[in-house]
């Protein structure tokens, strides 16, 4: 007999919704659901109806008491994903926390500090696409040396199009003292955690960004940030969500090669025969005269590959949830461990700080100074208490 995780999710909206779905189609078979919980009191007639036997609470504390659940996923707004999570760990509960880990680097790092504490418990977090293959195998390239050492990395990625409906859903959206930022903290959150886990942390960033730029929110809708990585290595992120027609193509440079990802689905492998300064160095005043006249075959240093893989719907997700589950019960390693989460969250953050300020600012930046200028922003808009 398969043993089973008795999952409580909390928040039933788009993410959390997704995931009693995927455990009750049996898409996460050792997995099932324990309990939901939900502030608002009329979906306890939906989930009566479509989840028969499934408790039903709207009161978090409550349901990590009652004996229902032995683990949680945690789907609410970014701001309350650190406080519940530990308020679970607190209780000997396993912890799944949606992306992103938390609003600010403070409060992450408290999240941490607490869940090293607990080391017998899971904490993870939903960083779905770490779970994508295409991706898994572009780390593993560059883990592996094979392209030498990263030179530049450049990522843009602006199919994030929403129109001005979507941010007047909710009050608490797209604000600062709701959600904690715009782009960055909602929809790229992914590939600002896919960037670092595979081209590594960078040491600063510079920033341009727009706040309400062409949408009325006072959030940021476009982001272009330059990171510096040392060794005179770079990287640039372009993000926004206004480009209707949208791009998604990541490039990674090496002494050895490039790695082209187009649409998240394609990636076009180019390693060279040799480290290109080695090819560079060794050509005659002859192979410079082909070059200009552009009759030197370049592809004669390098051979290409294509890789791509099919990840249908939902697997992604499924497959972080069953991973989840298999850590919980027999160890397995986590894709991607919750104290990782804090790696985007401070490069979200060295962003707007770079923005506010106009300066460079490094990724080893005052988690007060951070959360001073979001404070600063909070009290502003007049809606939402300051945080500590």
């Amino acid at each position: 007999m398969v043993k089973q995780v008795r999952l409580g999710i909390v928040g039933l909206g788009a993410q959390g919704s997704m995931y009693a779905r995927m455990i009750t189609d049996g898409m996460v078979p050792n997995m099932e659901i324990g309990a939901i919980c939900t502030s608002n009191p009329a979906t306890a007639v939906v989930v009566r109806s479509t989840y028969p036997g499934v408790g039903f609470y709207v009161d978090y504390s409550t349901m990590l008491g009652s004996g229902d659940v032995d683990a949680v996923v945690i789907c609410v707004p970014p701001y309350l994903h650190p406080e519940m999570a530990i308020a679970a760990l607190e209780r000997d509960i396993h912890a799944l926390v949606e992306k992103p880990a938390g609003v600010y680097t403070k409060q992450v790092r408290e999240l941490n500090a607490y869940a090293a504490t607990k080391p017998c418990l899971t904490f993870a977090i939903m960083f779905n696409q770490r779970n994508n293959p295409l991706y898994q195998r572009i780390k593993e390239i560059i883990s592996g040396g094979e392209l030498g050492n990263i030179r530049r990395s450049d990522w843009i990625i602006t199919t994030w199009w929403r129109p001005q409906a979507y941010y007047e859903q909710s009050a608490w959206r797209a604000t600062w003292g709701g959600e904690g930022g715009g782009v960055l903290v909602n929809q790229a959150s992914h590939q600002l955690d896919l960037w670092q886990w595979i081209c590594g942390m960078p040491r600063s960033v510079y920033a341009n960004v727009g706040y309400g730029f062409q949408r009325d929110i006072a959030v940021e809708d476009d982001v272009t940030a330059v990171v510096k990585y040392g060794h005179g290595a770079t990287g640039v992120f372009v993000t926004a969500v206004h480009d209707l027609i949208g791009t998604d193509r990541f490039e990674i440079l090496g002494d050895s090669g490039k790695i082209v990802v187009d649409n998240s689905k394609t990636a076009t492998v180019i390693r060279l025969s040799r480290p290109e300064r080695e090819i560079g160095d060794d050509m005659s005043s002859d192979d410079v005269q082909r070059l200009y006249t552009g009759q030197l075959d370049r592809g004669a240093f390098s051979a290409s590959e294509v890789i791509e893989f099919d990840s249908a719907w939902g697997t992604q997700h499924a497959g972080v949830l069953q991973n989840f589950a298999a850590n919980i019960l027999d160890g397995t390693p986590l894709i991607a461990p919750g104290s990782d989460g804090i790696n985007g969250v401070r490069l979200a953050n060295a962003v707007y700080l770079a923005s506010w300020t106009g300066h460079e600012v490094p990724l080893d930046f005052d988690d007060d100074l951070y959360l001073s200028g979001l404070n600063e922003r909070i009290r502003e808009e007049g809606q939402f208490p300051e945080r500590k």
